[in-house]
């Protein structure tokens, strides 16, 4: 099944937060992540930068991390999430105003934005998504080994049934590898490239992985 791009939030067997993004493409598939300052970007793979002038949404960070919380998306409202959450709001409040206010991507598609949070204080996570037709935003309260996702089409809203339990990864590479292919991902079709944060004690690894890695 083609869900195309993809966020996770997790809390390990053994008590470790992460935060998770794949994307998944048919039309854009030469891209790569590189990790910019306290970010990770989805770039054009080299000799592709001009597919930006075919659609201007595929190039963005997808990861930030600072403090207690790490934000994975699938477009530019990663960074404003991230600056409200520092400023002091909430992980709700601040998916829901940037997500309101952002829309929906305008390209061919309409293609949803979606979001993931983790808190390392709180041990929650928060999924959202805005689409042409809803803004849905739900937190969560993750338990030991639960794992939860949230996609631009098909499961394209946050739900228990999209999700697993075990979930188990040592490092933010492990963590990479496995939304990429592994568990409740492996029958999702088109994987590209990842990037996952993973929190040990209160503090965020981060790590990158192309999806020719896990073949």
């Amino acid at each position: 099944m083609y869900v195309g791009r993809i966020v996770a939030i997790g809390r390990t067997t053994d008590d470790k937060l992460a935060a998770l993004y794949r994307v998944s493409s048919r039309s854009f598939p030469n891209r790569q992540a590189k990790i910019i300052g306290n970010a990770v970007s989805i770039v054009p793979r080299e000799g592709f930068e001009k597919d930006i002038f075919s659609n201007p949404y595929i190039s963005y960070n997808c990861l930030r991390w600072a403090g207690r919380y790490a934000v994975v998306t699938n477009g530019s409202h990663t960074d404003p999430i991230a600056e409200k959450l520092q400023a002091g709001m909430n992980m709700r409040d601040a998916m829901i105003a940037v997500m309101h206010g952002m829309d929906f991507e305008h390209d061919s598609l309409n293609t949803p934005r979606i979001a993931a949070i983790v808190d390392s204080q709180s041990r929650k996570g928060a999924l959202g998504i805005v689409r042409a037709d809803a803004l849905l935003v739900e937190e969560i309260g993750l338990e030991r080994g639960e794992l939860r996702y949230i996609a631009t089409y098909e499961h394209n809203h946050p739900d228990a049934r999209f999700g697993e339990t075990g979930f188990r990864v040592q490092t933010s590479d492990e963590a990479c590898a496995y939304i990429l292919g592994r568990g409740v991902f492996a029958e999702l079709e088109r994987p590209i490239v990842a990037a996952c944060a993973l929190e040990t004690g209160g503090a965020y690894s981060v790590s990158f992985q192309d999806a020719k890695r896990t073949e």
